[in-house]
């Protein structure tokens, strides 16, 4: 792989970068160094992923979108990873009554992509290892760092201490990061978490007869108003569900007859495709995990530290931008980068104005998401915007864009796409809002002449009438 070495004028030397957390974002983030040419160690406290028997971490499925693919395309990993996804081209809904209605994401030809998060990481890592320039480290957990010097003491497995020095220390490790536990010593560092009420619970849907049991190209929604449950497809092709409920709800459920009887009465059409004898194992197998939405400002501190991903904003994920964000975290470091000739004194201010806004932005319209798809989906009115929405998109591309497409099929900057979204949602309430009182108008007017001609209408024939000419 092409690299450009990055020098320190005095020393010669190439500028050492470490980057902690070998997670999607920090392995991704390693390969972006080292294409710059800086000399990048890399530091996980977990063993090797690739050569553990059992992947240990979160696994809730991703969906990899624009933003995500175009931070991999950056690094020549675009085609390999896109190669080992499942297209997903709407959202499936399942009504209670067992009814499926396709609610499509965007114009035709425009997905998502259902990845597997541990082959993700398998293949960001090897990309990483792949440039000589690349150091991996595992069963290194950081113990303490040093903002002046950056200088790192860490613990290995062996029960031994190693202390290293960088010129760049990057944090990537994740929600609960140690990086960011020195962040909140420091005055003026504004942080917040946020523990939402519901919790999730993963079951596996097998295969049937050797093929998908559901269609395998959408993401499967079960909405049921305060919560839901959702299935993406995988390569092997099981679905992976994922139920989303608060947690006072997980906790009234204690036997398996419970367990059963509650998916009878909410997701009937389900059991049949999972199995009895595999609901009731999945539920049990774990408690309901816990998500946490995370913001904090500034992402720097002077100019030997910086964090990445779910380090400086971890969010729900219920817009499935989760990943796709902290990739973008690389993509725009990256820029601002070239656009500040490598000069970490200017770029990690820099970075922190242009990218806090949109995290920020994009960790509030989870929140929001969350409503919409246990919710909203079953509604009229949501579909009938979704029509409108899509209609004045075709006729206006330019003007009028659905806050999905925005934020899943372009890099318009997330706050920028949520300024946009309000600003068009008053615009076409407000167009509804005249020409529904200009059809009530015209009802009016051809009820009341249509009355006059007819002076012997009942009131049922008149109801009757109305429902006939009212065209919303």
């Amino acid at each position: 792989m092409d690299s450009t070495p990055s020098e320190n004028g005095s020393t010669g030397k190439r500028k050492v970068i470490a980057v902690v957390g070998g997670g999607l974002v920090g392995a991704l983030n390693a390969c972006y160094f080292a294409k710059r040419g800086f000399a990048v160690e890399l530091f996980e406290s977990r063993e090797d992923i690739r050569q553990a028997k059992v992947a240990r971490g979160k696994s809730i499925n991703l969906a990899l979108s624009h933003r995500g693919r175009q931070a991999l395309k950056h690094v020549g990993m675009e085609e390999k990873i896109v190669s080992k996804g499942i297209p997903m081209h709407a959202r499936m809904i399942h009504a209670l009554n067992g009814t499926r209605s396709p609610i499509p994401y965007g114009k035709k030809g425009q997905y998502i992509l259902s990845v597997d998060r541990a082959n993700l990481n398998k293949e960001l890592l090897t990309a990483a290892e792949e440039y000589p320039n690349t150091k991996l480290n595992f069963g290194h957990k950081l113990l303490d760092w040093s903002t002046e010097l950056g200088a790192m003491t860490f613990l290995r497995l062996d029960g031994t201490k190693e202390q290293i020095k960088a010129d760049l220390i990057v944090g990537c490790d994740g929600a609960f990061s140690a990086i960011r536990k020195q962040f909140l010593r420091q005055r003026r560092f504004n942080y917040s978490q946020t523990y939402i009420p519901h919790g999730y619970m993963e079951l596996t849907m097998p295969p049937h007869n050797g093929d998908f049991a559901m269609e395998p190209n959408y993401l499967h929604i079960w909405p049921r108003n305060t919560f839901m449950m959702i299935a993406l497809p995988n390569l092997d092709k099981t679905f992976t569900c994922t139920l989303f409920m608060p947690f006072e709800e997980f906790e009234k459920i204690t036997t398996e007859e419970e367990v059963i009887g509650f998916f009878q009465t909410y997701f009937p059409d389900s059991i049949p495709l999972i199995g009895e004898d595999a609901v009731k194992r999945d539920y049990f197998r774990l408690p309901a995990q816990a998500m946490v939405s995370v913001k904090c400002s500034p992402y720097h501190m002077g100019d030997k530290c910086v964090m990445m991903g779910d380090a400086a904003h971890a969010v729900v994920p219920f817009y499935g931008q989760g990943m796709n964000a902290g990739f973008e975290d690389c993509l725009v470091f990256n820029e601002v980068m070239e656009q500040y000739n490598d000069d970490f004194s200017a770029v990690l201010p820099e970075y922190t104005r242009v990218r806090v806004p949109d995290d920020h932005a994009i960790a509030d319209l989870a929140m929001y998401n969350y409503v919409e798809m246990r919710s909203h989906v079953n509604s009229k009115w949501f579909l009938f915007r979704k029509y409108v929405d899509n209609l004045l998109h075709f006729i206006m591309p330019s003007t009028i864009i659905p806050l999905y497409t925005m934020i899943t099929f372009t890099r318009t900057r997330y706050h920028k796409a949520v300024n946009h979204w309000q600003w068009q949602n008053k615009v076409i309430n407000r167009g509804l809002s005249v020409c529904g009182i200009a059809s009530m108008v015209g009802v009016a007017y051809l009820v009341i002449r249509f009355g006059l001609q007819r002076p012997n209408l009942t009131l049922d024939q008149l109801w009757t009438l109305v429902q006939t000419l009212k065209w919303f």
